[in-house]
């Protein structure tokens, strides 16, 4: 068995010397212009003709849960795309959304602005039943974060594309009850795969069903926002505020107003790093088992983009 891995903007020996312990009986090399046909890949934001170059490629395993880039990419047809669907990631996830809604709940970053000036003062506590926080997206990811907000008994509700089930969560599907669910919701977490359907999904029309005072937590893909309708929310004072992790153009511009807008917490893309060691143990068992013939997890639908 060949495996060829293709990550740019990634350095791949490290990831080739974990797969070829992890894959013993396995030709584990990196891609090159030119290389020989490989049985699966192992990739990261792949150039077209990689995948022009290897149209005989029975599997391509992304070494991320999103897998938007790859999906505009015109692929092999027979290849089985499929992605991580946790590899550490949801704990990670888990961890930054509940400090971001915890940390505008308690007013932290109001505390952080007194103490830079001296001020010693305290505020009203605030009620959890005013803050029911939505979370888009059920999947690992979104079932992960909406659990770990429940356990600070937040009301948690959950919106999904097809009906989910989650303990603890208030569940909303389709887009029957999209409305609803906005409605019901005062600190929003967008965690949608990215794909025509969601893009710019986070306008002024969606932002603006929120309940007043509401509040966005960011951690999908940039594209989910339309950044003019967001800014204007959160001027009129309809939204409180944002705590973003992903947008459009990353590195953000300098010149990006969001930098600068004193309601705006911006972090560079941290909230779940891809953790090597645990997303090889992943990779490396779905190939032995995809080998075997045996169903794996993360298969994406290509239809459906995710």
């Amino acid at each position: 068995m060949r495996v060829t891995v293709c990550c740019s903007d990634t350095k791949a020996a490290p990831w080739i010397e974990a797969l070829r312990a992890a894959l013993p009986g396995a030709a584990v090399e990196e891609w090159r212009p030119g290389a020989p046909q490989a049985d699966h890949a192992v990739v990261w934001a792949p150039p077209q003709q990689f995948l022009d170059e290897q149209p005989d490629l029975k599997g391509i395993f992304n070494i991320g849960a999103g897998v938007d880039a790859l999906m505009k990419l015109a692929l092999p047809r027979d290849a089985v795309v499929v992605r991580l669907d946790d590899a550490g990631m949801s704990v990670q996830m888990a961890e930054f959304v509940c400090h971001a809604v915890i940390r505008h709940f308690r007013e932290f970053d109001a505390y952080e602005r007194d103490a830079a000036q001296g001020k010693w003062g305290f505020r009203r506590p605030r009620l959890r039943s005013e803050f029911p926080v939505g979370v888009m997206g059920l999947g690992v990811l979104g079932a992960r974060v909406a659990q770990a907000l429940a356990a600070f008994e937040f009301p948690v509700l959950g919106w999904s594309r097809s009906a989910r089930e989650v303990a603890g969560v208030r569940c909303f599907a389709g887009g029957a009850q999209f409305d609803n669910f906005l409605a019901s919701t005062r600190v929003l977490v967008n965690l949608l795969p990215l794909t025509p359907d969601t893009e710019n999904i986070l306008d002024r029309a969606t932002l603006g069903r929120l309940q007043p005072g509401g509040y966005l937590v960011n951690v999908a893909r940039g594209a989910h926002v339309v950044d003019a309708d967001l800014l204007a929310l959160l001027d009129s004072g309809h939204l409180a505020g944002a705590a973003l992790d992903v947008f459009r153009t990353e590195p953000l511009p300098a010149e990006h107003p969001f930098w600068r807008h004193p309601k705006i917490t911006v972090t560079p893309h941290t909230s779940a790093r891809t953790l090597r060691d645990e997303s090889v143990t992943q990779i490396a068992r779905k190939i032995a088992a995809f080998e075997r013939g045996e169903p794996i997890a993360g298969v994406v639908d290509r239809k459906k983009g995710y």
